[in-house]
Parts: C-alpha cells; structure tokens; sequence
C-alpha cells in the first residue's frame, strides 16, 4: 500500500477520526509504533517494522512526523503521507532513543500529555523501558489498541481491496486442488500455492502457509515440510492472500484416497460449528455470541479439549507475524460485530492422540442482518484419488 491508494479524503477522514479519540482521552500526542497503525494513516508499506520507527500523531492539526532508519526515509518521503521524516543510524549503529529524544522534545512531548501504543512485536522491551523513563510524568497512558479499534470496519475501498484478495485465495485454492497428490511434498504443495498468489498480483501474507498432512495433521499451525503425502493422508491447509496488504484467508481439508469413518465426522464437526457460528454473525451481536455457539457444537461431540484456537477474529491489514486484528471471537472478548467488519470464521478441533486435525476457514463481511461469505469456493472436503 502507498499514499496513492487511498483519496487524500479518505486518508484525512481517518487522520481526523483519531485526532477525535485523542481528545475524547485527553491526550494531546499519540506515539504510534505498530507498522499497521502506521500503514493506515499514512500509506506506508516500508519494510523498517523490524526496528525502531514511530509515527508522532498531534490531536490537534499538527504535522505528521515519523522517525525511522536513515535507510528507509526516501521510502517514506515518496510513498507515504507524512509531512516530516527524521532518520537515525545511518551507515553505523545509533541509538534510536536518542534521536527520539531529539524530535519529541522539539515537538514539546514531556510538556503535553502522550499516549504510546505497546504492541505485541515491535517495540522492544528495552526501548519501551527507556520511553517511559524519558518522557516521564507526561507518560498518561498507553492506549494500545486505539487505532486498531477505529479501523475494524472497513471503508468501501478496503472492501474491495479484501474481495480482490479473497478471489486470489479462491484461485490458488484451485491450484492446490488441482495439484493436490500422493508422492508430492507439502513444500512442493505450497509452492503450487505462492506460484498462483505471486503471478496472481498479491503479495506474501504476513503469516506463513500452514499445510499438514498424516499424523501431523493435528498440528495447529504446521508448516509445511519435505514430508511426501501418502494414500490415506487426512491434511489441511491454511494460507492468506493481499492486495495492498488487505488479507483474506482460506482453509480446507483434504484427504488423499477413501476418507476413514473418523476423518469425515471431524469434518463435517468443524463444518456443523461453522454453520452454528455463522447463525449467530450480524451486526449488534458480541463477538461472544457465535463463538459460544460454535463452542457449544464442539463439546456436544465431546471434543472441548481438541479446541485449541479461537473462533475467529478480525482481518487486517498485515505485517508480519500476523493478518489479525485484536477482535476476537472468544469468551472474553469485549468487541460487538458492525457491519463492514471483516472476520476469519474457523472453529477448529487439533487430537493430538489420535494425531487427526480439522479445520475449515472462511471470511465473511458482516452486514446489519447476517453476512456475506466473500470466498466462492465451496467449503467441501478435498477428496483425492490416492
């Protein structure tokens, strides 16, 4: 994603809505440190979330203004909608602290009252240690997923980013099938699968494949191996697909040769939990609903022990490690479905005992009476000659 594919309107419309929930917290600075908070108000898809970066948000009509590496400030100055870009450790180490010291204290942080994001993988303890030694008292809050939450429902030109997406899924879902055999790697398998996202225009999903096949099917999040499928061999797969870093993602099951009587009753399970959680999606409903509904499916075939994995949860724009955002469909989540959210439907059940794992995983757009599924490839086990 870049500035050019957003209108400025639109940039400027999310800009001013987290302006609006700076005041409503009584914050005069927001110190944005996660790459997605950064991508959505900017545009900027430069690969520094590795290091330290941040973006410095005024609630008032101030500059943008972001620090990062030296080595990424003409990304920044071409690409993104920023109106000052300030570099640190250019061909030698630097203390980035200190150049952050140096911006904030032109803007006036220590007197003002600031906000900083703490996300999960890219503020280094250290640094968040010394943030808050530096700006002291002036340190009221840390509102972490401020930004994440204005940005759960999706504008009409997210929207069609996601459906660009979810038909390149749909495709190399297509392609997997096609090649899906017996004597093939599961790296071979997703070769197949990156071939068709790459020549198909999206980009590699934040998170990596995961495709099990045999007794490591009931892995929940395997990746792929050198291991070559046999007749007999119960799988899944799981990938995502981008446009302009808008994720969709996808899941089946497979089987290669006559499914036993086991694997097509773990099958149509997750199928059952699907549905009954899917019943429960419109917009007014807690994230708590569908999920105690697809719950409820799985503990009456006596298998509440084999759910090891949310429901489902938002879809986002992704950096790695993740495409998810902290909506989830839990016991505890506080989040209540709007329509214009996009979610992961995928209630899954991983025995470990029995070295068996089924999964099916759909996005849906969730609109004001129910849903519309946004993958058009039916949701069938994958049943392959051996």
């Amino acid at each position: 994603m870049s500035r050019h594919d957003f209108t400025p309107a639109e940039f400027q419309s999310r800009l001013h809505r987290v302006r609006q929930a700076l005041a409503d917290h009584g914050l005069d600075w927001l110190v944005l440190f996660h790459p997605v908070s950064i991508h959505w108000l900017t545009g900027s898809d430069a690969k520094s979330y590795q290091e330290f970066q941040c973006l410095f948000v005024s609630a008032r009509a101030a500059p943008l203004v972001v620090l990062t590496r030296h080595g990424e400030r003409d990304e920044f100055l071409d690409d993104a909608l920023v109106d000052e870009v300030h570099g640190y450790g250019g061909g030698e180490n630097e203390d980035p602290l200190a150049a952050f010291a140096l911006v904030a204290d032109r803007l006036g942080l220590r007197q003002a009252k600031v906000g900083i994001e703490v996300p999960a993988y890219y503020l280094h303890p250290h640094h968040y240690v010394g943030l808050k030694e530096w700006l002291g008292s002036a340190l009221v809050a840390e509102p972490t997923q401020l930004v994440a939450d204005l940005k759960l429902v999706k504008s009409a030109a997210e929207l069609g980013y996601i459906r660009t997406a979810a038909a390149r899924a749909d495709r190399a879902l297509l392609a997997f099938r096609e090649a899906l055999s017996t004597g093939r790697t599961e790296l071979e398998l997703a070769g197949v699968v990156y071939q068709s996202l790459l020549t198909d225009g999206s980009f590699l999903a934040a998170s990596p494949i995961n495709l099990v096949a045999g007794e490591r099917s009931c892995f929940s999040h395997g990746a792929p191996t050198e291991r070559r499928l046999r007749a007999g061999d119960f799988g899944s797969i799981e990938f995502g697909a981008t446009c302009r870093r808008y994720t969709a993602t996808i899941g089946r099951n497979f089987v290669l040769g006559p499914p036993s009587p086991r694997m097509r009753e773990l099958d149509q399970l997750v199928r059952r939990a699907t549905e009954a959680c899917l019943a429960e999606v419109r917009a007014g409903v807690s994230m708590t609903v569908p999920h105690a509904a697809a719950k409820r499916v799985i503990a009456e075939a006596g298998l509440e022990a084999a759910r090891v994995h949310t429901s489902g949860y938002g879809l986002a724009p992704g950096f790695p490690p993740t495409w998810g955002e902290p909506a989830h469909l839990l016991a505890d989540s506080r989040y209540t479905l709007q329509a214009g959210m996009v979610i992961s439907i995928e209630p899954p059940v991983f025995i470990g005992r029995e070295k068996l794992g089924a999964r099916l995983i759909d996005n849906v757009l969730v609109t004001e009476t129910g849903y519309e599924r946004l993958s058009q490839v039916p949701n069938d086990l994958i049943e392959v000659p051996a």
